[in-house]
């Protein structure tokens, strides 16, 4: 299976994410520090949000085989700039998180995504489980 880094900015749902993936109890957790388990890294939003801590997250797509562009879809903006994905030689997941929430526009989230240059993009529920099952299969592609 493929070794997935999560990024996206804080509370955009990277650890509920994570948590969903390896079917633990679903439960807040604020992410102080970029935490590495076996098949996912899952990183704090403030190395995505403060300058002088994204670096960190150049780094760390390098430990991983996929890095996964985590965007809610109740974000009023996006934090990943335009054709980003170009800048690292790995695969680029867009995901589009938290689309049971009725302010959320998950169509905006996803033209935000593909104008970031990601190609292949998840609509995930972390709470119901709805789109994991799909982000598991293709880390479990060959």
């Amino acid at each position: 299976m493929k070794k997935l880094v999560l990024m996206g900015r804080s509370e955009a749902g990277k650890t509920t994410l994570k948590q969903a993936l390896k079917g633990e109890k679903i439960e807040y957790q604020k992410t102080q520090y970029v935490n590495y388990y076996d098949l996912l890294i899952d990183t704090p939003g403030e190395y995505m949000e403060v300058k002088r801590l994204g670096a960190a997250l150049a780094l760390y797509s390098y430990e991983a085989d996929v890095v996964g562009l985590v965007i809610s879809s109740t974000e009023p903006y996006s934090m990943f700039p335009p054709n980003i994905t170009c800048m690292v030689n790995r695969d680029v997941i867009g995901i589009v998180s938290k689309i049971d929430k009725n302010e959320g526009y998950p169509d905006r989230a996803e033209r935000w995504l593909r104008l970031s240059g990601c190609k292949k993009i998840f609509f995930v529920d972390s709470t119901t489980g709805k789109g994991v099952k799909e982000i598991l299969d293709y880390l479990s592609e060959a």
